[in-house]
């Protein structure tokens, strides 16, 4: 299919007094809009097409409408031509008291963006900041009370100076379409807390407004919108989008029919053989993208909060169900992936993929494609088990299973799963996300405690490679608390240190904890907000993000945009050279030999934008202490501690090549050459 950047999309299009609807159905034998107050109108179908259209006069903003849709019977149809439909494409989405729970409003789009330009910040220099709407700013005492929880929370002063005190350049914000939550859950009293269950694809969701604006309708919310991305960017602050694609709130057969499974649902979603969903997902219900109308209904989507919302960046939940075809298996070369990072609307936006799904052969990372970045899961995987589980190990058992080799691979990028074509900023390494333990409770509990989510602590993962130092949960023990938070800085310093782009979850700089909760999507906010009390311990690991963000972003040879290539000068890329603790070459044995666990990272930077830089990574990774000999080289001087993470080091004096470094317990180390 041939596009542009003119291509009109579905929905409501306003002008000169009229409107012009469309929608698409390939199934559907009649379709009607009805509009409050206004009456009436059956659509057209195009040509024999899946394309279906009416002009309606009058028609303005604050007016609100639903579909009618009938068409053939059968197990894989679900017509009924007395059913409110929502539009799959509505800018509004708005509660009602019927039956029907939701319906559609047409907006006003109309937007003052001022004078400013979008930040262009290189994806090198990017720091991802993903923070939940409601939880971010929930308890915020510098906020007003209607703003607290709220777009325009999001972007007041106060967060805004938080975000620029860590260094954040971008924040993803868990999903802002407009959402439902799952009937089985409302039927036991509890919410979605999180929003990974779509209604609409193209409508803010208006819970996040503040009153103000919801009382205002659908116009006023997406204003609100447009004005927390306005101030955000001129704060110079990206915007990112966290989109749910794969499946819709329509849930499996039988659950709630709002909008797609009636308008045209055995054309939307995979089937099985047996005409039930064929569900990659586990949500209940998985949308067909080999069928052309889904794929468009996602790329219009996109381009429309691309171009006409101006975010900057989507991250695609469970992308490898994008990427199915229509024998349900993953294509890398799927037409849907092509056109989101092809289309002339989305060429300049970030694309960031979580590369699974829950079907067969779902786990697909490092498969996506030039173009896309991807979540780093075996990243994750790699530091939790070094800094965690390998120490809880040493103390149990006198000794770790492994050595520093895969922690060496972390650190510089990963280049086995995304390869030199790709380069490091394929990858997006996070030690802790929304599902999951906090970074404290990493470090506080060796078990989930989801007793919360009443589901008898069933639910969440067990493969947490958490490390409670001793002690279950929370304690007063000055030791136990000692170790945790050298353990959390350990963490944090390998993500921001590390080649990739570093993604932080929101309030992990404060000390958050979800007390031993991974899961907690159905969970209250009393328990789920970020702090933001003058607490000792949030205040000194808020100062320890911003200290590592600043250092990244002072050392290219941290952040290489490609990986070297033997033998060639590769500009953007970093020269590495090992070193033992000995300061002599690290060698084959020392790779992989619980007993030694430490390396010497020397790293240089290839010029191509900014000057050159030099800076030497510590890794220690035992309980206990180690001396170390800085190596020794003809182009260096001496090496000046620039951050450790033990407190009270020396930062001021020069090392020279050759001198003994004492590490007095696992820890990491940079410093800049002179």
């Amino acid at each position: 299919m041939h596009e542009t950047a003119t291509d009109a999309l579905p929905g409501f299009v306003l002008a000169d007094g009229s409107g012009r609807f469309t929608t698409h159905s390939a199934t559907a034998t009649a379709v009607t809009l009805v509009v409050e107050g206004r009456g009436t109108f059956p659509l057209g179908r195009q040509d024999g097409s899946d394309r279906w259209t009416v002009d309606v006069p009058g028609v303005r903003p604050g007016d609100r409408y639903h579909l009618l849709a009938d068409g053939p019977a059968g197990p894989r149809h679900d017509f009924d031509p007395a059913r409110p439909l929502l539009d799959p494409a509505a800018r509004g989405i708005v509660a009602t008291d019927s039956p029907a729970r939701w319906t559609s409003e047409v907006v006003d789009e109309t937007f003052d963006w001022g004078d400013g330009a979008a930040p262009t910040t290189s994806l090198d220099r990017t720091v991802l900041y993903e923070a939940n709407v409601r939880t971010l700013t929930a308890a915020n005492p510098h906020l007003p009370d209607e703003l607290r929880g709220t777009y325009a929370g999001v972007a007041h002063a106060s967060t805004i100076a938080h975000l620029h005190r860590i260094g954040v350049t971008a924040i993803e914000l868990l999903p802002v379409h407009a959402f439902d939550t799952e009937r089985w859950l409302r039927d036991a009293g509890r919410e979605n807390a999180w929003g990974y269950n779509t209604l609409g694809f193209f409508a803010p969701h208006a819970a996040y407004a503040s009153p103000a604006a919801r009382a205002a309708g659908a116009s006023a919310v997406l204003r609100e919108f447009k004005g927390m991305v306005r101030l955000l960017h001129e704060a110079g602050i990206q915007v990112v989008l966290d989109v749910v694609y794969n499946h819709t709130a329509e849930e499996g057969l039988g659950g709630p029919t709002s909008s797609l499974r009636g308008l045209d649902g055995a054309n939307r979603y995979r089937w099985a053989t047996d005409d039930t969903y064929y569900d990659t997902t586990g949500c209940g219900n998985t949308l067909d993208t080999s069928v052309t109308a889904t794929a468009d209904l996602i790329v219009d989507s996109l381009r429309y909060w691309a171009r006409e919302v101006r975010v900057d960046g989507f991250r695609f939940d469970l992308m490898a169900a994008l990427g199915r075809d229509a024998r349900h298996v993953f294509d890398p070369a799927h037409p849907l992936l092509e056109r989101i990072r092809q289309h002339p609307d989305l060429r300049d936006v970030l694309v960031v993929a979580e590369p699974w799904d829950v079907g067969p052969d779902g786990w697909r990372t490092g498969a996506f494609g030039a173009g896309t970045s991807e979540w780093n899961d075996g990243f994750r995987n790699t530091v939790r088990q070094f800094w965690l589980t390998d120490i809880a190990e040493e103390r149990r058992l006198g000794a770790p299973r492994t050595g520093i080799g895969a922690l060496a691979g972390a650190l510089t990028g990963s280049r086995h799963l995304f390869g030199a074509e790709r380069g490091p900023l394929a990858g997006v390494g996070f030690v802790t996300a929304h599902d999951g333990f906090t970074l404290l409770d990493l470090v506080s509990y060796d078990r989930k405690h989801n007793e919360a989510n009443g589901e008898e602590n069933r639910d969440g993962s067990d493969d947490n490679r958490s490390f409670n130092h001793g002690v279950e949960g929370r304690t007063e023990d000055r030791g136990v608390r000692a170790a945790r938070g050298r353990s959390m800085r350990n963490l944090f310093g390998t993500l921001l240190l590390s080649a990739g782009v570093p993604m932080i979850t929101a309030g992990d700089e404060r000390s958050r904890t979800q007390h031993g909760n991974n899961n907690a999507y159905v969970v209250s906010d009393d328990l789920t907000p970020v702090d933001w009390s003058d607490d000792e311990d949030a205040e000194s690991m808020t100062n320890t993000v911003a200290e590592l963000t600043r250092l990244r972003a002072a050392h290219p040879a941290l952040r290489p945009s490609r990986f070297g290539v033997e033998g060639q000068e590769t500009p953007s890329a970093s020269r590495m050279t090992w070193y033992g603790p000995d300061g002599g070459p690290m060698t084959v044995e020392a790779w992989d030999q619980p007993i030694h666990r430490a390396v010497q990272y020397y790293v240089e930077s290839t010029p191509e934008h900014e000057p050159e830089d030099r800076v030497l990574v510590v890794v220690h990774g035992s309980g206990r202490t180690r001396d170390l000999v800085l190596p020794v080289r003809e182009d260096v001087v001496g090496y000046r501690l620039a951050w450790s993470s033990e407190k009270h080091r020396d930062h001021r004096r020069l090392r020279p090549a050759g001198q003994v470094f004492t590490a007095y317990g696992p820890g990491i180390h940079v410093f800049e050459v002179e």
